[in-house]
Order: structure tokens, then sequence, then C-alpha cells
């Protein structure tokens, strides 16, 4: 897969998008942690631990393949976005909770991302190759994801009124390169498309799901309300597709691992868009709606 759009495209696409990202984002986004610890904690330890357990645990019920089984857990390691944020508006979660976690779990990613990447190279690749996020590759890990956040961080600091202008022109270009970048790394692998969509369609569906239920189960059960329930519901359950096809092409040069990402990418907006119109059907009813009741 390499063309123009993954050596130059993709990258530009990335920086664009994690730019975007840090348009919305200040130091406030950071501290507030210290005002929802409860449900920060959660949603972190789900993110960094249940979650790439779960996506081990699928990939081996499933025997993927083992180059497809690590880009599997490259997705289940990558942080959410911006798209987490856009479902959480429209669904009624406390976006500013997601925001402050997206701020994390950026941050976070740094260690995260090449640590569980490197235990599944290590686990379903072993002797296979010199593949491996090495420490040059994991500097470049760094540069993708925190550096063109800072640089948006910076501009909105000197410039809110710019940065709030070019908020939702960003997000709709983040969107669409998005949409471009899933597009791509699909075409680049259409020879055998069908194939990778049979292996890896089901345990994206599952995996979404799975994903998006402990986000929003867990949370209730250690005593989180409900709009911060659901707002980590899709933070860890909308993963950054587009970072983990970067890291899979880009910095692993391996196409096939980019394809696990590609085809979630495109079917977690079905899966959680379903997922929050079921929610929302079933959401408690507020104090003043009760009162109204009785």
């Amino acid at each position: 897969m390499d063309s123009p759009l993954t050596t130059v495209g993709l990258p530009i696409a990335l920086a664009i998008i994690m730019f975007g990202l840090g348009l919305s984002l200040s130091a406030s986004d950071f501290t507030r942690a210290l005002r929802h610890p409860r449900a920060v904690a959660i949603a972190l330890l789900c993110q960094v631990l249940v979650l790439p357990a779960v996506a081990f645990g699928l990939v081996v019920a499933f025997d993927l393949d083992p180059v497809l089984a690590v880009g599997f857990m490259l997705l289940a390691a990558s942080p959410g976005g911006t798209t987490a944020n856009l479902f959480s508006h429209l669904f009624r979660g406390d976006v500013a909770l997601n925001i402050t976690l997206t701020a994390i779990n950026s941050v976070l990613a740094i260690a995260t991302l090449p640590i569980i990447t490197n235990l599944a190279l290590d686990h379903f690749l072993d002797g296979e190759g010199e593949v491996g996020l090495q420490f040059g590759k994991m500097i470049q890990v760094f540069a993708v994801v925190l550096v063109p956040v800072v640089i948006g961080m910076v501009v909105r600091a000197r410039n809110r009124g710019f940065a709030d202008r070019m908020d939702r022109p960003v997000r709709i270009a983040s969107a669409v390169i998005l949409a471009l970048v899933i597009v791509g790394a699909l075409l680049g692998a259409r020879d055998e498309i069908g194939d990778y969509i049979a292996d890896v369609g089901v345990i994206s569906v599952l995996f979404c799901l799975v994903s998006l239920s402990t986000g929003l189960v867990v949370p209730r059960l250690l005593g989180v309300d409900r709009r911060q329930s659901i707002a980590t519901s899709f933070e860890i359950g909308i993963h950054n597709s587009t970072l983990a096809i970067a890291v899979a092409l880009n910095v692993l040069d391996q196409d096939d691992m980019a394809v696990p990402a590609a085809v979630y990418g495109v079917l977690m907006f079905f899966v959680a868009g379903a997922f929050g119109w079921l929610i929302t059907r079933r959401q408690e009813p507020s104090p003043e709606t009760a009162r109204v009741a009785h």
C-alpha cells in the first residue's frame, strides 16, 4: 500500500485530526479530572487494562491470523477522539468529561500504545522478522499523536476566537479525512477485502459493542452518574482508527495490520449509533419527570 495516500496523505490527515483535537482542548481539561476523579479513573482503567484484555480474548477465541491479531490489538490500544465527543453530544453524555478523557488519553497513548503493540508483536509474531516499535518508531508515535495536539492547544491559548471559529470546519474536515483514509486503506487491500471483512467484521462489531457496554455499565455499577457513564461509554468504545491505521502503515510498514482498524472504522458508526439510540430510549427519568408522573 505504498502510495501517496499512505506515505504523505495519511500523516497529514492524522496531523489535521489531532490538531483539530488540540483546538478544542485547554489546560483546564486536564485539571478538570480532579473534579471528577472517580469517573476519570474508572474510564482510564477500562481503556488501558480491560479493553486490551477483551481484544486479546476475542482474537484468540476467533483464532485470528497473527498479523490481523496484532492490528486488532493496535486498534484496542488507540485512544478515543473527536468522534467519541460527537456521539456523546448526540446522546446526552457529559461532553466536558469526554474532552477531559480525550486529553488525558492522548498523552497516555504515548506510553500505552507502544507497550500494548509490542506485547502483541512478541506474542503473535515471535521470531517472524524485525517488525516492532523500537525507540525510533516510538518517537514517531509521539510525533503523530502529541505534537499536533500541543500545537492546537497553543493556538487556542493565544487566540481562542480563532480556535472557536475553526472548530466546526476542522471537525468537518476531520470526518471527511477519516472517511477517505478508511476508504483508501480498504481499497489498498481490495483484492483481499472480502476475506478480511469475513475475518474481522464480526469481531469488530463484538469488540465495539463490548467496549461501549463496558464504558457504560462498569461506571454505573461503581456509582458514576448516567451522563458521565454515557461519556465514558463512547470515549472507550470508539477508538481512533485513523491513528491505528497510520501506525500500522507508516510506523510498522505492515499493510495487513491496518485492515482491522479500517473495517472497524466503518462499522463503528453503525454500532455506536444503534447503541446510543438504544440507551437513550431506555434513559432514566429525571427528577422533574418523576415528580410530574406522580
